[in-house]
């Protein structure tokens, strides 16, 4: 088990690159598969020395739901987007910066807070506080910006939280 433990030091990290891989070259063959799977091996291994702790997953349906609610959410805001700037004047835009609090801690799951708000339409993580306590987001159009707060800590931190922490 250490053998392999040497060789795939990040397992899922090398299956995802091995997939990543052959999306990108859009092709099944077995070049490519060998190709990804050299990937999949050496940029995890070459990595290892700056990944001193392995991130835990502690509820894996929850990463199921949690994927499942940024993919309907992403394709809800794909259509807000388009409204406001096609049918709403500028003048009546609501552009805003919000910063939300965080109750994450572990590097990993505010990456992927700062990650998911970032490719949600019409939101954008601009900065992380030093002390990792804030992120400032930015709104194209958002009347109350509490809501907007109050979402994000609902739909996302809150299902972070149980996944990472």
């Amino acid at each position: 088990m250490k053998v392999l433990r040497r060789i795939f030091p990040h397992p899922h990290l090398t299956l995802l690159l091995t997939l990543v891989w052959m999306l990108l070259a859009n092709s099944l063959s077995l070049n490519s598969l060998v190709f990804g799977l050299f990937l999949g091996v050496v940029i995890p291994f070459v990595t290892q020395p700056y990944w001193p702790d392995q991130p835990k997953l502690r509820n894996w349906l929850m990463i199921i739901e949690y994927i499942l609610v940024v993919l309907y959410d992403i394709v809800v805001a794909n259509i807000v987007v388009a409204r406001v700037i096609l049918f709403k004047r500028d003048q009546d835009r609501q552009p805003a910066w919000i910063c939300v609090p965080l109750e994450l801690r572990t590097p990993e799951a505010i990456t992927v807070l700062a990650g998911t708000i970032t490719m949600t339409p019409g939101t954008v993580t601009a900065d992380l506080s030093s002390e990792g306590h804030n992120l400032l987001v930015h709104c194209l159009d958002a009347p109350d910006p509490d809501a907007v707060r109050d979402e994000i800590k609902q739909r996302y931190e809150r299902r972070l939280k149980e996944i990472f922490e």
